[in-house]
């Protein structure tokens, strides 16, 4: 069934390996691979019959007539044109098959943008991509199983088989009356979020909401179900020596506070830890005794429009979506919206994303001359894109290639979950009711990176209009609450969608002697057959 298998790293380019097959068992072992040293490799493994269907994303079986990945939340499951199911043994790393090589499945551990990691450096805070520093444990073996008939896959989420939306929210503009208000919306409707939080008040704006002023307020948040997070510390900036003895000496307020949401360019966040005057070891231990353990940094897999919603899905960030979701909304808003999608989402490169955070200044503080220069050098960007935009329409962005959600960073001797949202400022469309419908089609998963309380002009689709919920906004919140009660979506608390989707971050499947897969992982998971 196999007719050779390759090991691809860094540091050897391509090595074939022998494998073994137990017959028996019908399943194929690579063993005796040493792997504890390798950063990042690929097993590259070929199949005498080319590959016919993949089981995709969505639990559905789709063709190899595009290119397929399949991350450790995802069924590993494919069949052989001869009718053959192969699964994997275990749920880590990704698979991935290119349309070009039908007969080719690469078992992917670490590639490039598979776990990114943002940091700033520098006087301008430019920001720079690195891998997560991940540890793969290979004490067992990684193997191929090829069951009798059927395959075995699990649920991402606590209601058998459902979409998922998870509302992560930045605090930056929150204040007591519409943290109030806020809080009496989401009872209504039934909808949990994930609440950053302030604590420490200081701040630009007299009115701004803090732990320190507005205790009352936001325990309540927490006893009507919602996660607390820790939006780094203050609002505003302070000195780097005020800064850091905030962060080396801070209380926390509340038990079980986890969650950490990078805000500003604070000198303490986890995305300025490379340029941090701590040492690496000083930062992990004050995150360590202070239990915070999930944490953001600046990552989105892209901004939210109508028909992009499903993080898991890549092809919901490709230029060809995001275009199509922009109609409706003007020339103007339209390219300024895009602009940002091309600098942060489709190029990824620093020195564009700072290009676009100088033309927003430029634009904002009236300086049309230095505005024209930027335009100019945008141009230079845009314009092969546009040339060559059929064949670059459907290019996924670099950093939902491998549909991240969360992943595990080691921090000196411990690990962190560093987990990767998906922007949504405009709930007009970003959860229109034809988006909440896309995600419980695909049986989606949505990290919402959220501003609630944003008073901003120039955003379209706010919660807020003139104080009051926005009856369009107020109207797709009552769709998305009915589906959360008809248990067609589940709506977890960050905190809570990581506990449990980490039970399946290194799931064992076996087999019996009769050739049916079972979970050999002792998980309180729900799985089903997969049939063909």
């Amino acid at each position: 069934m196999v007719t050779s298998v390759h090991l691809i790293s860094e540091t050897n380019d391509n090595v074939a390996l022998e494998v073994e097959q137990i017959d028996f068992k019908n399943r194929i072992v690579f063993n005796n691979l040493n792997l504890d040293n390798l950063s990042r490799f690929d097993l590259e493994i070929t199949f005498q019959e080319p590959i016919e269907l993949f089981r995709n994303h969505d639990y559905s079986w789709v063709p190899i007539n595009k290119n397929r990945i399949a991350n450790w939340y995802a069924p590993k499951i494919l069949k052989l044109k001869n009718g053959s199911v192969v699964q994997a043994n275990r749920s880590i790393g990704i698979w991935e098959i290119d349309k070009k090589r039908p007969t080719t499945l690469l078992w992917r551990f670490n590639p490039e943008n598979a776990h990114p990691i943002a940091q700033y450096t520098g006087v301008n805070h430019q920001k720079e991509i690195s891998q997560a520093c991940t540890i793969y444990d290979f004490s067992i073996p990684l193997a191929l199983l090829f069951p009798k008939e059927n395959g075995l896959e699990v649920s991402r989420s606590l209601i058998p088989f459902s979409a998922i939306v998870c509302f992560t929210d930045h605090c930056d503009f929150d204040t007591l009356d519409n943290l109030k208000k806020q809080r009496g919306f989401f009872k209504e409707k039934g909808v949990k979020i994930t609440k950053g939080f302030f604590l420490n008040q200081f701040s630009k704006r007299a009115d701004n909401a803090s732990f320190e002023t507005d205790s009352d307020e936001l325990v309540a948040w927490k006893d009507d179900g919602h996660e607390l997070a820790y939006h780094s510390l203050s609002q505003s900036v302070k000195s780097k020596e005020e800064s850091f003895t905030d962060f080396k000496n801070f209380k926390p307020p509340l038990n079980n506070l986890v969650t950490w949401i990078d805000h500003g360019y604070q000198p303490y966040n986890v995305s300025l830890n490379k340029a941090s005057e701590l040492s690496k070891e000083e930062y992990e231990q004050v995150l360590v005794a202070k239990n915070i353990h999930i944490l953001w940094n600046y990552i989105d897999s892209g901004s939210s429009v109508q028909g992009v919603i499903n993080q898991i899905n890549p092809e919901h960030f490709t230029l060809h979506a995001y275009v199509k979701g922009l109609k409706g909304l003007g020339f103007f808003k339209s390219f300024s919206l895009l602009t940002k999608n091309i600098l942060f989402y489709f190029v990824n490169n620093p020195k564009h994303s700072e290009l676009y955070k100088v033309m927003a200044s430029n634009f904002r503080k009236k300086r049309f001359l230095k505005l024209v220069g930027n335009l100019l050098d945008f141009l230079k960007i845009f314009i092969p894109i546009l040339i060559f935009y059929k064949t670059k329409k459907h290019t996924v962005y670099p950093l939902a290639q491998y549909t991240p959600l969360f992943f595990r960073h080691r921090i000196e001797k411990s690990e962190f979950i560093i987990f990767q949202t998906l922007e949504m400022v405009d709930f007009k469309k970003g959860l229109s009711k034809s988006n909440v419908d896309i995600l419980m089609k695909e049986k989606g998963i949505c990290i919402a990176h959220t501003y609630f309380s944003v008073p901003l002009d120039y955003h379209e689709g706010k919660l807020f209009s003139q104080g009051n919920i926005e009856a369009l906004v107020g109207a797709n919140f009552s769709y998305l609450a009915g589906k959360i009660t008809q248990e067609a979506i589940w709506n977890p608390t960050l905190k809570e969608l990581v506990n449990y989707l980490c039970q399946m971050e290194d799931l064992e499947f076996d087999m019996n002697l009769e050739g049916a897969i079972y979970l050999k992982s002792k998980k309180n998971l729900i799985t089903r057959v997969v049939t063909i």
